[in-house]
């Protein structure tokens, strides 16, 4: 059957576009929908049902779509679970329905219809999880048979953005109440951004066919636009949704700019994901219908009455010859009128037993039949619709009189409207139930949103218009704009009637024995599930819809949660708010993982980062390891070295001569303001208001339960000016700390942090000779111990360049760490290796780094510390000021944490002193008899030690601190175990006399 109208509509009929479904090949025109082309060719069965296999067909025409689900295109490209009613037609489409096998036509799973009975709502959980490996071996079977697309296995070849934008006012929908909205802000002068999920914006106007400033509404829809698009300060987002509304007035949108064009006219970006952060937002997303819920409601054929009315006008395709239009309100009239005007024969099945409203009036005035106060009860066919089953209905929704046939092949259904409220709820705020409506309008809002149009229960054209422009307005006063004068758009005043809620329509057999009465067509959740649940006891409507699965699917209930909804609280003898709604989350619609991730891929993913000597070290063959984001030499083998044979190079270089080591990946964070020193105070674990000017201090950093966060050293620049050190790998997580707590709880507190590690380059030159080797390219600092003690820091230059010097060490030796612009750290660098030659100089990687570290017993943050050990369980308590309070020391007088047998840092000393321990390896007291044995503590770092000749550890073990000299255990992961004596975990140079060396 074709079904294309000979005129009419927004397709261009110049243009013919190929196109295939199922493997047949069809045709359409540009500007049609994948759905309204294959109505146009008649076809009518798109889809099977998840559970139950059944026949299903279009619902809709827009995003609520339920049933019409395909898989596009095939390969990396493929797209799973796309709405047909979503996707525009392009030369060469292949689409494919989904859950049908072998074919949409035969599907030998809708034996399963044949026994719906015997697998309701719970079934799954009733049958199949009797014992967990009972559902793993079941789980695989159901969801191979569940009813969604294939995910691509070929990686993307597309490309996708991600954009920040800012602007005043960021209105969503371009229906009338948006437009008008976008009209009022943008012609005062406001920055404003208008998106619209749409492919044209419009929303129903390009639907209608009302006028509006005397012009047709499609008409006056383009040159709004135009003024629009002509405005500097406006941006416009067609196929753009609004998908989250987050904190602050952060709104998420995702952009769709490639699909709808032809393969070669594409842009380099198939989809754009938008941060917009928007001082007022206006919220005119408008409402969607609901069907009515009675017996074989998901029959082909069965429609909402508002897409029936689309795809005749917009369109120019009659989805039906023979039509029955089933309403509740008076908006099911202008589906009626539609299909009168388009050559349908038309009947009109109303609930109410006296319509009125100007649209019933005008389908009266047209010669439509009309049965007020009727219902119908049940359709019946077999892959489409033919005949529906009408009887009469009282007030109290019981049955009357005798049933009746119809005969039909396209029932269009209008139950109501449930305003688009998903955003405004995101944002915090709460729905208020109104009975009027029969639906769930914007309560207060909750943050600088407001509610416009359809989505706050208007449903008149004249109604809408005047309240965008209202919004509008609104929105550019409270920006402290002076809005520009602007008369609300002419449209004719009409009345709606009202509307009789009827959540199910009464069946002569009762829920559980008539034919499926389905609520939920894209889960197959039908009335008798929702009354199961609650004779199960699940009266909460969350647990209502989980149990049932209500709302689970891609369309996430849009348009069956409120009839569910209904139909709980009938069943519950109970009100709709009393009832409760389900939770509004984001996703509104689904996003792809590629507009998420964005150009986030592959290298990009996690950027690599490298200091300015980083080409310097690839040269001299340095291997590498990372460190966050940081690409750090590791060590710099010679002459076939391994690892061990460079590492005990580097380490006697520096105990014996002179080292250098890149530090440029350490953390620095720039502190300035007058509170400055009360922020260090706070964060660290000791005090800081006597540090003086020119000097540096070790501190320690705890969590909220006093366990050991980070470490370094920070250097006093001026009176309210530090420059603090961090971990290479804790420096982002140091700077949101700070900022967590500035932000959070001390907001009063006048202080700046300024991420500074990309600044400035350092070279750390270690060992006895690093004195001398800085006196040959510094002449403008005083390195005499009295002149520039330990732990304090000068500025000067070094080989002319200027930098600031600090004299910290972590190696125990003699150490002087250069700083210098980034710009310039290679060539310091280079300039110390010359002055160093004649003494041997070495480049050390992060190996010795941690060797040196170790044989001094400094700690390694996140190696020797894993969340759970405090300043004293390392024995630094003495790092804990008795006199002033700091995060997490209130947490130390725990008694847990004052524990004698809490895990304590000590040293470890194999018997056999050329075994070096296994890192992580289990400590135990005794010999395992078997296993699991107790465990006491375990390794935290192991090394060979070149300096001692043998091998040192690091552990944590139960009171430790006690058991100095004690053998204990150590177990390894092949069941073998050793023996290591408890010693202090500061192996050489205990009393710190080679940092003056």
């Amino acid at each position: 059957m074709n079904a294309r109208l000979s005129s009419g509509g927004r397709i261009d009929r110049r243009r013919v576009v190929n196109f295939k479904f199922n493997g047949r090949a069809y045709q359409g025109f540009e500007g049609d929908t994948l759905a309204s082309a294959l109505l146009a060719n008649g076809v009518s069965l798109v889809a099977r049902s998840w559970k139950y296999h059944r026949p299903r067909g279009i619902l809709s025409a827009g995003v609520e779509e339920p049933n019409a689900l395909v898989q596009l295109f095939d390969g990396a490209r493929t797209v799973p679970n796309a709405r047909m009613t979503e996707v525009a037609l392009v030369e060469g489409l292949n689409a494919r329905s989904i859950h049908a096998s072998p074919s949409i036509e035969f599907d030998a799973k809708a034996v399963n219809g044949w026994f719906s009975r015997l697998i309701p709502a719970g079934f799954y959980y009733k049958t199949f999880m009797a014992s967990q490996s009972a559902w793993h071996f079941f789980e695989k079977h159901i969801r191979a048979s569940s009813g969604l697309g294939s995910s691509p296995t070929e990686s993307d070849p597309d490309r996708y953005d991600k954009r920040y934008a800012h602007c005043d006012v960021l209105v969503v929908g371009a229906g009338i109440a948006g437009l008008t909205a976008a009209l009022a802000a943008g012609r005062s002068g406001a920055r404003v951004m208008l998106c619209d999920e749409q492919a044209e914006p419009g929303g129903w106007l390009l639907s209608s066919d009302e006028t509006i400033d005397q012009l047709p509404a499609t008409q006056w829809v383009a040159r709004a636009l135009a003024e629009l698009a002509a405005m500097p300060e406006v941006t416009l987002l067609p196929r753009t949704t609004a998908f989250g509304y987050l904190d602050h007035d952060l709104v998420a949108l995702a952009e769709r700019r490639a699909d709808h064009l032809p393969t070669g006219q594409a842009p380099v970006f198939r989809e754009r994901l938008w941060r917009v952060r928007a001082k007022q937002v206006v919220l005119a997303t408008g409402a969607h219908e609901r069907p009515l819920v009675f017996g074989n409601n998901d029959l082909p054929g069965v429609m909402l009455a508002g897409a029936v009315s689309t795809y005749v006008r917009r369109y120019a395709v009659l989805a039906g010859r023979q039509a029955v239009v089933f309403t509740n309100n008076d908006a099911g009239y202008d589906a009626a009128l539609a299909l009168k005007g388009a050559g349908a024969a038309v009947q009109v099945v109303d609930a109410r037993t006296t319509p009125r409203g100007s649209l019933s009036q005008r389908a009266r005035g047209a010669g439509i039949e009309i049965l007020a106060g009727h219902v119908i009860t049940e359709a019946r066919g077999g892959k489409r619709v033919s005949a529906v089953v009408v009887q009469g209905i009282d007030a109290q929704d019981r049955l009357t009189g005798a049933a009746r046939t119809l005969a039909c092949d396209l029932v269009a259904l209008s139950g109501g409207f449930s305003p688009v409220i998903h955003l405004h709820c995101q944002a915090g705020s709460k729905a208020v139930w109104d009975d009027a409506r029969a639906a769930f309008l914007p309560g207060k809002p909750a943050q600088a949103e407001r509610s416009a149009g359809a989505c706050r229960g208007l449903l008149s054209l004249h109604e809408c218009a005047r309240d965008g422009l209202a919004a509008g307005i609104a929105a550019v006063q409270t920006l402290g704009l002076k809005a520009v004068e602007t008369a609300a758009p002419s449209v004719a005043a009409s009345d709606a009637g009202d509307l009789r809620a009827l959540w199910l329509v009464p069946h002569a057999r009762g829920v559980s024995r008539a034919p499926k009465q389905f609520v939920d067509l894209q889960n197959d959740v039908a009335a008798s599930d929702i009354h199961l649940a609650i004779r199960e006891g699940f009266e909460s409507i969350e647990h209502v819809k989980r149990y049932t699965a209500m709302g689970f699917g891609t369309d996430q209930g849009k348009t069956g949660n409120i009839n569910g909804m209904g139909i709980a609280a009938q069943a519950l003898g109970k009100t709709i708010p009393q009832v409760g709604t389900t939770t509004f989350r984001p996703n509104y619609t689904p996003v792809t993982f590629g507009a998420v991730a964005g150009l986030e891929l592959g290298d990009a993913f996690d950027p690599i980062r490298t200091t300015a000597m980083h080409d310097w070290h690839v040269k001299q063959g340095a291997l590498f390891e990372d460190v966050g984001q940081w690409k750090r030499p590791w060590y710099y083998p010679k002459n076939g070295e391994d690892l061990h044979a460079a590492v005990k190079r580097e380490v006697l270089a520096v105990r014996n001569g002179v080292g250098t080591l890149d530090g440029s990946t350490l953390g620095k964070i720039d502190i300035q303001g007058p509170d400055a020193t009360t922020l260090l105070n706070w964060m660290y674990s000791n005090a800081w208001s006597k540090l003086e000017m020119g000097k540096c201090r070790y501190g320690l950093m705890l969590d909220e339960n006093g366990m050991v966060f980070d470490d370094g050293v920070t250097v006093r620049l001026g009176e309210n000016h530090y420059l603090m050190h961090t971990t290479t790998g804790g420096a982002a997580r140091v700077l949101a700390w700070m900022e967590r707590w500035l932000q959070t709880e001390w907001p009063h507190l006048k202080v700046y942090l300024t991420s500074a590690t990309d600044h400035w380059a350092t070279s750390i030159v270690a060992g006895p000779k690093s004195r001398t080797v800085l006196k040959k390219i510094c002449q403008d600092v005083d390195f005499d111990d009295a002149a520039f003690p330990f732990m304090s820091y000068r500025e000067g230059t070094v080989a002319g360049i200027r930098a600031r010097i600090m004299r910290i060490s972590f190696s125990g030796e003699r150490c002087y760490e250069v700083n210098v612009a980034s710009g310039d750290g290679l060539r310091a660098w280079e300039a110390i290796h010359a002055a160093g030659a004649e003494f041997g100089i070495t480049p050390y990687g992060t190996e010795t780094m941690h060797v040196l570290r170790a044989e001094k017993g400094y700690i390694i943050i996140g190696q020797d510390t894993d969340g759970s050990v405090s300043p004293f369980d390392l024995g630094m308590g003495g790092l804990v000021t008795k006199t002033k309070d700091c995060l997490g020391k209130r947490s130390l007088a725990r008694a847990d944490t004052q524990r004698s047998d809490r895990k304590q840092l000590v040293g470890l000393l194999p018997d056999d002193p050329q075994f070096v321990l296994p890192e992580g390896a289990q400590i135990l007291n005794d010999v395992p008899l078997k296993i699991p044995a107790p465990m006491v503590g375990h390794v935290t770092s192991s090394y060979m030690s070149p300096t001692l000749d043998r091998s040192i550890a690091m552990a944590l073990v139960k009171g430790g601190a006690s058991r100095m000299g004690e053998r204990v255990h150590v177990s390894m992961r092949d069941g073998r175990t050793t023996t290591a004596i408890i010693a202090n975990p500061v192996f050489f140079d205990p009393k710190a006399e080679r940092q003056n060396a």
